[in-house]
């Protein structure tokens, strides 16, 4: 993997960043409301926490047979998608408050995900949002190996079915975060250009013990507890699993990983031809943001460009920061990459892996 230093260097649109967050600024002080979580955020905590821990209780108390206890299975694996992406996405970027508290409170929730709170802030908070798209930083991009999802991955001849065989592969992202790549990451020294080598001690204690405490509320408790078999059982974890690794990975791909978007390398001495700002439009791509349901689900981040532009602002006010947003990227003269419904967003992604597995798009070959 590349270490080199990246610069972002764009003397064209230098402006443009600080128009836009005069204008967003303007837009809060008008409306008099806080940038972090209003009674609307605070109602979707309550209803998305409110129905997985239901639905936990349900499964584990209820003494019901395995039909009932698998789409119990299935409604927890969804639910614990939404959480991730309405409330624990915002808290680990201090986006749902302004007390670090109540933000690390919510973060830690993220650990019902079967994933580490503080790996995911290093990987996507610092990495992914600093380097978007870039090959060989930002691994949002570089899900598995017989994944292409940029021109400039090794192309190996599987991948020609890549566009049909991925959407099974995004099923199993979070059962890798539970038991491998947290574990592979925290101990890896380098990740893109982030030296990962320097853990706080007690970072070392909490990514086993949330482990520890994850394999016991979702593995040991429901085989020692629920009237089924323990295959059955098993069977009930990974649909949860496939679910919500499925969940997760649609909603992210969605946003940098279809038609529109760029993905750009750096010269020879590190440059990216483009201010940061630009760059996240660039790289990024919303969708579905005229849809209310889409957003409610979603966590906002079907406005991916806003987020990336504004990780600190709570997701719930994205739709009307849209707005300025495409604004002023149309007086720049700047990218902004939509898709107006969610099936489109998917028929481009489909596409787009499509012509990444054509080994006339080879950049690199195996």
């Amino acid at each position: 993997m590349s270490v080199a230093k990246i610069h972002f260097v764009d003397p064209v649109h230098h402006d443009f960043h600080r128009v836009l967050k005069k204008r967003v600024d303007s837009y809060f002080k008008e409306k008099n409301v806080s940038i972090k979580a209003n009674g609307f955020m605070i109602f979707k905590t309550v209803f998305y926490l409110g129905t997985l821990i239901a639905s936990y209780l349900t499964l584990v108390f209820g003494g019901f047979g395995a039909a009932i206890n698998l789409s119990l299975f299935a409604i927890i694996g969804l639910f614990t998608a939404f959480i991730g992406v309405n409330i624990c996405h915002d808290a680990i970027h201090g986006a749902y408050s302004h007390n670090k508290w109540i933000n690390k409170t919510f973060s830690l929730f993220f650990n019902l995900a079967g994933a580490s709170d503080y790996m995911w802030s290093i990987m996507h908070n610092i990495v992914h949002h600093t380097y978007t798209n870039i090959q060989g930083h930002d691994e949002d991009i570089e899900l598995v190996p017989i994944l292409r999802m940029s021109p400039h991955q090794e192309y190996k001849k599987i991948m020609r079915y890549q566009h049909i065989y991925a959407f099974i592969l995004y099923g199993f992202t979070t059962i890798s975060w539970v038991f491998i790549k947290d574990y592979k990451k925290f101990f890896q020294a380098q990740i893109g250009n982030y030296d990962n080598k320097h853990h706080p001690k007690k970072e070392y204690f909490y990514l086993f013990f949330y482990k520890i405490i994850y394999y016991i509320l979702f593995i040991a408790i429901p085989l020692s507890v629920l009237n089924m078999a323990w295959w059955q059982t098993l069977i009930g974890f990974f649909i949860l699993h496939f679910i919500e690794g499925f969940t997760l990975a649609i909603i992210f791909v969605l946003a940098h990983v279809v038609d529109g978007p760029e993905f750009p390398l750096p010269d020879e001495n590190g440059v990216i031809a483009s201010n940061w700002a630009i760059h996240q439009l660039r790289t990024t791509a919303d969708f579905c943001r005229k849809s209310w349901l889409v957003s409610f689900i979603c966590g906002g981040l079907n406005f991916q460009i806003e987020h990336h532009l504004f990780p600190k602002i709570c997701h719930v006010h994205y739709p009307d920061l849209s707005e300025i947003v495409k604004s002023t990227a149309e007086e720049f003269d700047v990218p902004y990459h939509e898709q107006e419904t969610f099936f489109g967003a998917v028929k481009s992604h489909i596409r787009l892996l499509k012509k990444l597995g054509r080994p006339d798009l080879v950049v690199v070959k195996a």
